[in-house]
């Protein structure tokens, strides 16, 4: 195993990853922003290195200074988490370059699933179902009028390299095009320097179903079953879920064995989501894939015992899976609600600030928090707003959902407004009981009525 691995990036990620790595006996390094200098995953590590100014493309993204303090602290890998760098292929090479391993796939993985069009086209050879769409790229705005036209209104258009909700517009007619095609594609140019665009037919509302899947360097792929993720806002999820209520038995097989397919085309390693979109008709389809470790893989540890990023670092360090694909059960129910330093008075606009008094809640079997906050710390404005994660678990649903709604009524964090009292009254919501929901729920029937009572009071 690794003696020292650095981790290039913050948060509580960070300090899941240093935490995975004590109970390896792995030593760490972090490293941080003039911002971060008071972190708890600064404090956490076995050593910390500061790698430049507050923004993050000066320091989280700046390759030159991660591989520098790799090399200078001797750390023989890196662990990107999730975000900045993790699906960066220039990082992944560069690193093999100086002979450090890179805790994810190879940048060929990388690129040929951050590219949207060429993963549509692997997809389809392989025999996974993709969304009917545009057969690669389209170039000008006349040609994604043809496509449009060719596949049925409403579509929507996609940046190649796209994420983060970044370079997506939903197009009703034909009418909207040009200018969303232009608006989209610039976005995508100054968010990933790449304007390559694409259209899908919309599935709309649908479930939002991806697969957790790990690979080792052997050949071996299996997944580790599935994770609702419809509740989203602007294209960000809310909240997660494992197992879906939606799914039967041998549905869950089927798209299972679908996302195992998914990685072998691409000869796939490490930990990878592969994403679904399932219509009404219960017919789903392939819709990209994450080639890193994702924000809600809590949920899918709680239902089946496995620490994925353990598997991770034991994958990265040329070890086999240390299970088959029949020796995963899945057991009870688990939620992730996200917690994030937001004002939803002020449509969520971000709020940073210093927490005076905090109280995680704990108690209980299947309980966890995974976060960076501590009493004191200042939330700096420059990064993501979303400061824990509570995931909960239970012999049920039912048992769940109160568990996380206890959990989220005992959290305390003054100081800072954050987006408790929604995920609140959401969990409590009579169709989130009841599992009725899809990805048309939260932003179009739930929050226009939430925002409107908020209003009034």
């Amino acid at each position: 195993m690794f003696n020292k691995i650095l981790i290039a990036n913050r948060g509580e990620i960070a300090v899941r990853i240093i935490r995975a790595c004590r109970e390896l006996n792995i030593k760490t390094v972090a490293v941080f922003s003039e911002a971060d200098r008071d972190a708890l995953h600064t404090e956490m590590a076995d050593e910390a290195i500061c790698i430049g100014p507050a923004k993050a493309a000066d320091s989280y993204l700046n390759i030159q200074q991660i591989i520098s303090a790799a090399l200078v602290t001797g750390a023989e890998a890196i662990h990107p988490g999730f975000g900045f760098l993790a699906e960066n292929s220039t990082f992944a090479d560069i690193c093999a370059e100086c002979h450090i391993t890179f805790i994810g796939p190879d940048s060929k993985t990388i690129d040929a699933m951050g590219n949207k069009i060429n993963a549509r086209r692997i997809m389809q050879e392989a025999g996974v179902p993709v969304i009917p769409g545009s057969d690669g790229e389209v170039t000008t705005v006349e040609e994604a009028l043809a496509v449009a036209e060719s596949i049925g209104y409403p579509v929507m258009l996609k940046a190649a390299a796209g994420g983060g909700g970044k370079g997506i517009r939903k197009i009703m007619s034909s009418k909207e095009l040009p200018q969303q095609f232009s608006s989209a594609q610039q976005e995508a140019l100054a968010a990933f320097d790449n304007g390559q665009m694409y259209l899908e037919k919309i599935i709309y509302p649908a479930k939002h179903i991806e697969v957790q899947i790990l690979a080792d360097g052997f050949g071996h792929v299996i997944h580790l079953g599935e994770r609702d993720c419809s509740l989203q806002r602007n294209n960000q999820k809310v909240l997660e879920e494992a197992p879906s209520v939606y799914l039967d038995d041998k549905l869950r097989s089927e798209i299972g064995q679908a996302a195992v397919k998914a990685a072998q085309a691409v000869g796939y390693q490490n930990a990878g989501t592969v994403e679904f979109l399932m219509n009404g008709d219960r017919q789903f389809y392939f819709m990209e894939m994450n080639t890193r470790i994702q924000v809600e893989h809590p949920v899918t540890e709680m239902i089946t015992g496995i620490d994925i990023v353990k598997e991770q670092l034991k994958i990265a360090n040329g070890e086999k899976l240390s299970v088959r694909q029949e020796d995963v059960q899945f057991s009870g129910h688990a939620i992730e609600c996200r917690i994030n330093a937001e004002n939803p008075a002020f449509r969520f606009a971000p709020s940073p600030g210093t927490i005076k008094n905090l109280l995680l809640p704990s108690g209980g079997l299947g309980l966890r928090v995974d976060s960076a906050m501590y009493s004191g710390y200042t939330i700096p404005p420059y990064y993501d707003s979303m400061i824990a994660k509570v995931i909960v678990h239970a012999p049920t649903r039912v048992e769940a959902l109160l568990k996380m709604q206890r959990a989220l009524e005992e959290l305390i964090t003054d100081g800072v407004v954050t987006n408790q009292e929604f995920q609140l009254d959401l969990i409590t919501h009579p169709d989130i009981l009841k599992g009725e929901y899809d990805t048309a729920f939260l932003q179009e029937r739930f929050l226009p009525e939430w925002l409107q009572t908020l209003d009034e009071n």
